[in-house]
């Protein structure tokens, strides 16, 4: 995985968000620190599982050897949203909880919470 210009995840392994400091609206990722946008903004951790908000599956080509995956839109107390890959479950469904997770290839993936 490459460097971020932007801080992703804590050292807690949190991943980051920030928050206005005035409207207190929050924006992923995180605003990196040479942003002319730093000063208006602190970086938050997005705590706990969210909700699936929509999804879509999609069905790479054969010839591509990749098998089907889900991408999603995942809302987040704060609140805030984030789009991502969902895993952990064959077919997702709206209001699904999913935790975010580091990942090699991606940055970051939704994984989905047991009930």
């Amino acid at each position: 995985m490459s460097a971020q210009p932007y801080p992703l995840w804590s050292t807690d392994r949190e991943l980051l968000a920030s928050r206005d400091r005035s409207t207190g609206e929050w924006i992923f990722p995180a605003v990196a620190d040479a942003s002319p946008l730093a000063a208006r903004h602190e970086t938050v951790a997005i705590e706990g599982a969210g909700e699936v908000y929509s999804f879509t599956v999609i069905h790479p080509s054969a010839k591509s050897g990749q098998a089907p995956y889900a991408l999603g839109y995942v809302d987040f107390p704060g609140p805030v949203r984030i789009f991502g890959r969902l895993q952990g479950r064959e077919q997702p469904a709206i209001g699904d909880r999913y935790r975010p997770r580091a990942d090699a290839d991606f940055g970051y993936v939704f994984e989905a919470v047991e009930a």
